[in-house]
């Protein structure tokens, strides 16, 4: 993870000028902002991508490519900061890679010809069906405890370690590495049912 001082923010560095900018309406001012961001962009779709499966069709380039047209396309979306900055575009590649499974899924089941990549089991199937039920349980604990969906999100999609959390949502790094552990152990039952 790159610190404020190496992505060269300050108190009013040149990415939350941005980010106010954005929020302002400025639509050129997303334009300015990636290129600052973009080396932490691709950091965050190479986490997401080393999930997948290894034959998957979207590369680091083409997830950010997309993730920017998505953000780009949002008119209604506020930014607080330079973690919640790249909480949301994390969530964004989330959405992007889960539709992307899904639509693989879907063309999976109407296809009559099954190659399996293994004589026991279609490795990139049971990825698309763990990336379909991951999504599933977080926007069902989103339902339910929104703040703990937003952790997990930032930590596990956005690439953000502890203490940054806690620094983006103003908690104690105990109280966040806490909630953590909690919404894992919710997350793995609730994928497990």
């Amino acid at each position: 993870m790159y610190s404020q001082v190496e992505l060269g923010e300050t108190a009013r560095g040149p990415i939350t000028v941005l980010l106010s900018r954005v929020n302002d309406g400025d639509r050129r001012a997303l334009d300015d902002l990636i290129p600052l961001v973009y080396q932490e962009l691709h950091r965050i779709a190479d986490v997401f991508l080393r999930r997948e499966s290894r034959n998957h069709t979207l590369q680091s380039t083409a997830l950010i490519h997309e993730a920017y047209l998505r953000l780009a396309d949002s008119n209604s979306t506020s930014y607080r900061d330079r973690g919640h900055f790249f909480a949301i575009a994390a969530t964004v590649m989330r959405r992007i890679l889960v539709d992307h499974a899904r639509a693989r899924h879907a063309a999976k089941r109407d296809s009559r010809a099954v190659v399996a990549l293994t004589p026991d089991k279609d490795v990139a199937r049971e990825q698309d069906k763990i990336v379909i039920a991951l999504d599933d349980a977080l926007t069902t604990l989103a339902e339910k405890d929104a703040d703990a969906a937003c952790l997990v999100e930032m930590r596990f999609f956005g690439g953000l370690s502890v203490e940054e959390i806690a620094e983006c949502v103003g908690k104690p790094a105990w109280t966040v590495r806490r909630a953590l552990r909690a919404s894992q152990i919710w997350l793995r039952q609730e994928m497990e049912r």
